[in-house]
């Protein structure tokens, strides 16, 4: 007969995935990973936003040799998984001479491939400025250089926000990759941090962070197509 059963506490989902406690406990590690994350994120837009400006103009302008390098650049990298060339840079180019900490093999991926993408947007911006605007430029004495930056780029740069907004908000989430290469990023610090706890809770508050931080961006974006519609109304 038996006579000695144990029973197990029974888990609520707030014990499992909303524990208030390990939530607490872990905050400070998540924030430094935020801390990590924000900055890679911002560098790697950055650079991919100067990088994808050269690389449209290049296209667009430059002689023959540099613009045919400017478009296999951006369909190569456009065509590369972030985290199959991350793995590349970070694991691969040690073997010839070429050692990247983990944030700058990170950042070094993730700006590569946003200035492939940011080319594309940056040169279906320029090419939508009406013919007109390149005449009358040139028609008022203007060096190329001077067409571009006071007239061309300003009209651009407009029309590109919205996309180049949305390219951002994909570069900030792609920075949850640079985990794979040991960067204490928000969701490496979260993964940790459950392991510690032995609960999922950290991970729960990171999803929750990742959409504090780019809910409002997305919303932005919507703020952009709405003002440029009514514009070209």
């Amino acid at each position: 007969m038996i006579t000695n059963i144990e029973v197990l506490p029974v888990m609520s989902i707030f014990d499992t995935f909303l524990n208030w406690k390990v939530f607490v406990q872990t905050l400070p590690l998540l924030l430094s990973g935020l801390t990590t994350t924000l900055t890679l994120g911002v560098t790697a837009i950055i650079l991919g936003f100067i990088g994808g400006l050269v690389l449209a103009l290049l296209r667009l302008y430059a002689n023959s040799p540099l613009k045919q390098i400017a478009v296999a650049y951006i369909d190569i990298l456009r065509s590369i998984p972030i985290l199959v060339l991350l793995v590349v840079i970070y694991y691969a180019l040690p073997f010839v001479g070429l050692r990247l900490s983990p944030f700058g093999a990170a950042a070094s991926a993730l700006s590569l491939v946003s200035a492939a993408y940011s080319a594309e947007i940056f040169r279906a911006g320029i090419e939508a400025v009406p013919k007109g605007q390149f005449e009358a430029a040139r028609a008022l004495g203007l060096s190329p250089w001077r067409r571009m930056s006071d007239v061309v780029l300003p009209q651009a740069l407009r029309i590109v926000i919205p996309p180049i907004t949305s390219n951002s908000i994909n570069v900030m989430k792609d920075t949850a990759l640079a985990s794979v290469v040991a960067m204490p990023d928000l969701l490496k610090q979260a993964t940790q941090a459950q392991a510690l706890a032995a609960n999922p809770t950290p991970l729960i508050s990171a999803a929750v962070i990742y959409i504090l931080l780019l809910m409002p961006l997305v919303r932005l974006v919507g703020v952009f197509e709405k003002r440029l519609a009514v514009r070209g109304r």
